[in-house]
């Protein structure tokens, strides 16, 4: 089972991939257990993907956009977010409109390239799980959690720039 950051806290993660567009109308099968189906096999087989037992996720790459759920985001208990590089940082924009726009309270899920140094700023705008990448520890990676302890700007738990605090 993979270790996964969640809230701050190392856990086995429940979820099975199923690979994107994978699925035909001949071959209808998912894994067992929970599973995070991509934009497209959500699209073309949205009824059997409810009718699975498990869990139900999704998994959004970087050039695809949280509005194309926009209307389905309650059906997902897992948002994954898929990051390709670490300088591509599309997915921080769309963690944030889950929360903020479509106020999505689910597990969203940074997925790929994704190494300490982005936790922190990845906390910031939505995300609350991580898959770090597989070379690293996560131990370690725990630790960019903390890396500052002073931010200026407003992110989502604290919504105030910092000469507005008290």
């Amino acid at each position: 089972m993979q270790k996964i950051i969640k809230n701050r806290q190392i856990i086995d993660s429940s979820w099975n991939y199923v690979q994107p567009d994978s699925l035909t109308q001949e071959k209808l099968q998912f894994p067992d257990g929970d599973i995070v189906v991509s934009v497209s096999d959500w699209h073309s087989f949205r009824d059997l993907c409810l009718a699975h037992p498990g869990k139900l996720g999704l998994i959004l790459q970087s050039d695809e956009e949280p509005s194309c759920v926009q209307n389905d985001l309650e059906h997902f208990e897992m948002i994954a977010i898929h990051f390709p590089a670490f300088g591509d940082g599309r997915g921080y924009s769309s963690a944030r409109e889950l929360r903020t726009k479509y106020k999505y309270e689910g597990e969203i899920r940074a997925t790929g390239d994704v190494l300490r140094d982005q936790l922190q700023l990845m906390e910031r705008c939505g995300f609350n799980a991580f898959e770090v990448r597989k070379d690293r520890d996560l131990v370690e990676a725990m630790a960019g959690f903390s890396d500052f302890s002073f931010t200026y700007q407003a992110d989502l738990s604290n919504p105030l720039p910092s000469f507005r605090r008290n």
